[in-house]
């Protein structure tokens, strides 16, 4: 089979893409993966794991828990991102003050991954001059060339620390969901120039690794421009947020209506299964020609009824691996995630002092 040349000088692209057009990758079914040429997306394994939030803010509880990773890999999952901010290992108003001992637990992580045969996928959910979530950086990523040094100088720092680790093990996320491109705050432009000297710096350190750039608006559109660059690039699986985000109070989500699915008569989203379908389509597309495409992000707020909830991820996971993209969902454990979500309309089971999701996880492990 062929292969992408900006892909198989990694090793890791070429021996994923061999194995999957043999037929050699199984999914959490147990039945082997359909061979890759018959899929949109040929270069990534179909990664199906979690996000794990404990580096997500400078609050966080940075205690990871290695039974999370034993757990996953006995479920049949195989991927792990890593949402991070840098204020969790620099010191305060100090961009360039490193806190070893985070790090130290970050690299612990890494290590979990290759014990149990989990991808780590290392992103930056707040970087020097960005982040999707209040508050603000003082300094524009986009905009101030002492914010992208600043930037560039922390994943320098992670490429020499993971140098020569391979990248079936461990992936670069760059920085998560930019906005929608405007004049004022980023523009189309700026994103691609920052994403461009971002993977420079990394490969000049660490030519082989593998880099991951997360979509525009938020997850929701690809970067075409960025196809010759190499990269994968990552969506999301929140559309429609009126169901994924139904009271999140971060996204004004109380303002809502109650959430439906599929709704036929238009009343709540005007979302269907044929809405889903044409909102990847651009992914799809992207995918055909050679991008590895992966959806970093997915899931439902536990405020959405549990039947509801799963009846539209249903049809997400569905679309997502019709044409073999895997998938991430937000979190492990919280909110969103198989365990502790604290939602008021399921039967939860113990499990090891936990609230066990058991519905969603058999809905993930049959996808």
């Amino acid at each position: 089979m062929e292969t992408n040349d900006r892909y198989s000088r990694r090793g890791f692209m070429k021996c994923s893409v061999a194995a999957a057009a043999a037929g050699s990758l199984v999914g959490g079914t147990g039945r082997p993966v359909e061979a890759a040429e018959a899929k949109a997306q040929r270069v990534f394994p179909r990664w199906r794991g979690f996000n794990l939030t404990h580096f997500f803010t400078k609050n966080s509880d940075q205690r990871p828990h290695e039974d999370y990773f034993r757990w996953m890999r006995d479920w049949g999952f195989d991927f792990v991102r890593l949402p991070m901010s840098y204020e969790t290992w620099t010191e305060a108003d100090d961009w360039y003050k490193v806190r070893e001992s985070t790090l130290a637990k970050i690299d612990r992580i890494v290590e979990w991954g290759r014990r149990y045969g989990i991808h780590v996928s290392l992103n930056f959910h707040r970087g020097p001059g960005y982040c999707v979530n209040p508050p603000a950086e003082k300094k524009s990523l986009w905009k101030d060339a002492e914010a992208l040094e600043a930037f560039l100088w922390h994943w320098r720092l992670f490429a020499k620390r993971y140098r020569g680790i391979p990248s079936q093990r461990v992936s670069f996320d760059l920085i998560n969901e930019p906005s929608r491109p405007d004049e004022r705050n980023m523009t189309r432009e700026d994103y691609v120039r920052v994403m461009k000297v971002t993977t420079e710096a990394i490969r000049a350190v660490d030519p082989q690794r593998l880099v991951i750039i997360d979509g525009l608006a938020w997850g929701r559109d690809p970067v075409p421009e960025l196809i010759e660059l190499g990269v994968g690039q990552s969506n999301r699986g929140y559309d429609p947020m009126e169901i994924s985000h139904y009271k999140a109070g971060w996204v004004n989500g109380e303002r809502f209506p109650e959430p439906v699915w599929p709704d036929a008569e238009g009343k709540a989203h005007k979302w269907d299964r044929k809405r889903l379908e044409e909102h990847y389509q651009p992914w799809v597309d992207l995918a055909r020609k050679g991008v590895g495409v992966h959806c970093g992000e997915c899931g439902c707020y536990n405020k959405t009824s549990h039947a509801v909830f799963l009846a539209w991820f249903r049809d997400v996971l569905d679309i997502l691996t019709e044409h073999n993209i895997g998938f991430a969902l937000w979190n492990f454990s919280g909110s969103f995630g198989i365990l502790d979500s604290g939602r008021a309309d399921v039967d939860y089971q113990d499990f090891h002092g936990h609230k066990l999701d058991s519905g969603l996880l058999a809905l993930l492990r049959k996808y």
